[in-house]
């Protein structure tokens, strides 16, 4: 127990059970197989290295190996469990619309343990040993209790400003957390909004909208349009890289524009050029199915093409600014249109 915390970077938390054997009592270590951290390092003296199997025989991996290996698509990050986790951490109100409402599929008594172990897992939403299971990263975005107590990379930082920088003062500034999916009541309105919505609150809370007549009907035009801001927050939702910690996606609020900044570099392969031809991708398939079943993200992984582009040129004839970076992707999406001073 100790090597595995001290000799291990980062440290891993291994289980401790004891077993009877032969009127004896054993003290047994599992680790998981599979752990959230990949690859990890081992001490040796002052350093830390990371090995790497190769034939018969094992040696210190390079950090271009290292790199390489992260990139490659072998770390399904998504699928990893939680240290720390277990089943009940998700919620099976959650779980139960989502496979009865919207897979409508056969959904497990509450209490048949063994019926909901073999679902999550085929859903690959637990994972670990039999008598060890843990939520996956993915179970616990898409349906967690409170994510962000698990996975504090989870949630997103939404901040308003007053002027057109960043800058000390603002309007609002705080966490928004939360399970990925909403909740619906049995009638079928919306008890518990998703992240995705939660954002969009945060949106018209800290913009004005303006107002004229339809007929007898009041029309609001908000600042920035509904759809585009929901698919870029989506998108970052589903494709940020969920293995950089210690930062949250980032919805800014300026006075001339808004911005969603998701960490980690776009997936090899994929431009903002592609992005906006319609190049379909998904870092996390897990997460991309699940919120397309909801309707939050393109059934044809286009919503850069198909929603959020259309949505801008019809409010103000612009388009978003898609901005690819090293270590962070930002949909900017501009208040004013060419008619209006933009």
């Amino acid at each position: 127990m100790e090597t595995a915390r001290t000799g291990v970077l980062p440290a891993t938390i291994p289980f401790w059970e004891t077993v009877a054997v032969d009127d004896k009592l054993v003290g047994v270590v599992s680790i998981l197989r599979d752990a959230p951290d990949k690859p990890y390092k081992a001490r040796r003296g002052g350093a830390w290295v990371t090995h790497g199997r190769v034939g018969t025989t094992t040696r210190d991996a390079t950090r271009e190996e290292e790199r390489l290996y992260q990139q490659s698509g072998l770390v399904r990050y998504g699928l990893k469990p939680v240290i720390g986790s277990s089943p009940v951490d998700l919620d099976l109100r959650r779980l139960t619309e989502y496979l009865g409402r919207i897979l409508e599929g056969d959904v497990p008594a509450e209490d048949d343990e063994r019926g909901w172990d073999r679902l999550l897992r085929n859903l690959e939403l637990v994972t670990g040993p039999p008598e060890h299971p843990v939520a996956t990263v993915n179970g616990c975005l898409l349906f967690g209790l409170d994510p962000r107590r698990l996975l504090p990379q989870s949630g997103i930082r939404a901040v308003c400003y007053v002027g057109d920088e960043p800058e000390y003062a603002t309007r609002a500034d705080e966490i928004i957390g939360g399970a990925l999916v909403p909740l619906h009541m049995r009638n079928g309105m919306k008890m518990e909004g998703g992240l995705v919505d939660l954002a969009w609150d945060f949106v018209r809370r800290n913009t004005a909208p303006s107002a004229h007549l339809d007929g007898m009907r009041r029309i609001d035009r908000w600042e920035f349009p509904e759809a585009a801001v929901r698919e870029a927050v989506a998108n970052a939702a589903v494709h940020r890289d969920y293995g950089i910690v210690g930062t949250h996606i980032m919805l800014s609020i300026f006075s001339d524009r808004l911005e969603v900044q998701s960490p980690g570099r776009l997936p090899n392969t994929v431009t903002t050029e592609g992005m906006r031809l319609g190049l379909r991708y998904a870092r996390n398939q897990t997460l991309m199915n699940v919120m397309r079943d909801y309707g939050y993200v393109d059934a044809r992984g286009m919503g850069v093409r198909n929603r959020m582009i259309p949505a801008m040129r019809a409010h103000n004839d612009t388009e978003p600014d898609l901005i690819a970076e090293e270590h962070r992707f930002t949909v900017r999406l501009w208040k004013h249109g060419r008619d209006d001073g933009g």
